[in-house]
């Protein structure tokens, strides 16, 4: 028997033969977890901390059952910390489940995030033969593949280079061509179309529709419930470590939209262009900054010959291609990496969000990276108290900031990584990719902190791809390619000359 669907990725011979069977799956951990690195004694004496041993026991899965079905594309659903990446990581094997069983017919591959696994002294080339057998795939069939991978990566001569110095964008490139060309039989894709620039994101979709007719089954962790409405045959609900619901997305993703609260009037969404006086002062000023690394074979320019000066009251959106030299800039205004020529001058105290949680340590708490990034940034014991509530309330983690962050969801690190940064007012603010924040609740409330942010901060950056962002909010944009600044001006003109170059880009393609 079949279940005929015609819609996008849905499969279209989705059958009762059952690919995998979970029954009662359960995950639990100690909430007395034994720290075991100097930074957690280091921030338990700043804190004075008592600590006494408590033996709750937390169960992030708990009663988990379901059947997935050859053919089918099925959807898991849910806010941040509901358990889903939890989930696929029993399914994929790196977790064991503590109590109950689950079968599965075929070999799985998932996609958690993006480069999660590639080891950074390795080339890119180096790093597809070590993800594929560890996956178990052959080194014969790799060979066969390679050349694919590279040409859809788009990685041009760094496929042969350390990956050290790629950015977020160009690992999200080739994690993603690893995983649609080794083929796998059950393939796992956990925020899969999160690839960054608009041109990629679309190549990445194309090849799912692909991978969904190869595959036995395909499972797919969004949140985006038009994606999976469109998309999967069935959804899986989950909350707090529980099926909540399984069966159709349609009526599915309408009772989980039932349990949101309501949005408050003129609190959306939709962002509201920005009004803000722009001042004579220069509060950054750029001066001919080159930045360049020694590959192999060649010379290649991180930043080449960057020059502005950015006056306070403004608000710069930061646009271009993967690996365009966007979040090696942010780095550089940071003082994280430091221009080989030029000059950077800052005026005032900057902060910035350079990826949710990446710079979290996994042994500690959320409470305790509270006090250790807080630390970091330059923020006394003293202010970081003070905000401590502040961060916890907003991040909406409740007792969960009390267990390790080796035990968070990306997407509950995304919502402290955000509450730390926010909280923390400075007076030039850089954000990169400030919107990838998770579930649909948080990004509203995310959205809403940035604007704030924006009316008491002496500048702003936003690195990001969400074109409609840049437009709306910024009051200037600077475009970037192969490390050098194309535009600077207008937001608006800035997106339709990018959007223009990207067609060009995909007409070119398809010519070749």
């Amino acid at each position: 028997m079949s279940i005929k669907i015609n819609n996008d990725l849905k499969s279209s011979n989705v059958t009762t033969e059952v690919v995998i069977k979970a029954q009662n799956l359960g995950v639990s951990f100690n909430s007395n977890f034994q720290k075991d690195d100097y930074k957690s004694h280091a921030i338990d004496f700043l804190k004075k901390k008592k600590t006494g041993k408590n033996k709750n026991v937390i169960w992030p899965l708990k009663n988990i059952n379901f059947n997935g079905y050859k053919g089918e594309v099925l959807g898991i659903i849910g806010s941040n910390g509901a358990g889903k990446t939890t989930l696929c990581k029993i399914i994929s094997g790196i977790l064991e489940p503590n109590e109950g069983e689950i079968d599965i017919d075929g070999k799985v591959s998932a996609l958690f995030s993006f480069g999660m696994g590639f080891n950074k002294e390795l080339t890119g080339r180096e790093n597809v033969y070590l993800n594929g057998m560890m996956l178990g795939i052959k080194k014969q069939t790799i060979n066969s593949f390679i050349e694919d991978i590279h040409e859809f990566s788009g990685l041009n001569r760094f496929m042969d280079q350390p990956m050290k110095y790629y950015s977020s964008g160009m690992k999200a490139r080739l994690g993603f061509s690893v995983a649609a060309y080794l083929e796998p039989e059950i393939l796992i894709l956990d925020e899969a179309l999160n690839t960054g620039d608009s041109e990629f994101s679309e190549k990445a979709s194309e090849k799912i529709k692909e991978l969904v007719q190869k595959a036995k089954m395909v499972i797919v962790v969004t949140h985006s419930l038009a994606f999976a409405q469109r998309n999967c045959d069935r959804v899986i609900w989950m909350e707090k470590g529980t099926v909540r619901e399984i069966g159709d997305p349609k009526v599915i993703i309408q009772k989980y939209k039932d349990t949101m609260p309501p949005k408050k009037p003129k609190k959306n969404i939709d962002l509201k262009e920005t009004i803000t006086e722009v001042k004579d002062k220069t509060v950054i000023k750029a001066d001919n900054v080159n930045i360049s690394y020694k590959l192999k074979k060649e010379t290649f320019w991180a930043l080449k010959n960057v020059s502005f000066d950015i006056k306070e009251g403004e608000i710069v959106g930061i646009i271009g291609h993967n690996g365009a030299g966007k979040s090696t800039l942010c780095r550089v205004l940071t003082g994280i990496i430091m221009p080989d020529d030029g000059s950077v001058d800052i005026e005032g105290e900057t902060s910035a969000l350079l990826g949710y949680g990446t710079g979290f340590n996994s042994q500690l708490s959320g409470a305790d990276n509270i006090y250790l990034n807080g630390l970091l940034l330059g923020m006394s014991l003293e202010k970081v108290q003070a905000n401590f509530n502040e961060i916890v309330e907003f991040s909406e983690l409740g007792k969960r900031i009390n267990q390790p962050v080796k035990q968070y969801s990306s997407g509950m690190r995304a919502r402290l990584g955000f509450s730390i940064a926010a909280t923390l007012k400075p007076d030039i603010f850089i954000i990169d990719e400030a919107l990838s924040t998770g579930d649909m609740e948080f990004k509203q409330k995310a959205t809403e902190k940035i604007q704030s942010m924006i009316e008491s901060a002496k500048a702003v950056l936003i690195v990001s791809h969400s074109l409609n962002f840049i437009e709306t909010v910024c009051t200037r944009a600077l475009w970037f390619e192969k490390g050098s600044v194309v535009y600077d001006g207008d937001p608006k003109e800035a997106v339709k000359l990018y959007k223009k170059r990207v067609n060009e880009n995909k007409a070119e393609g398809k010519r070749m």
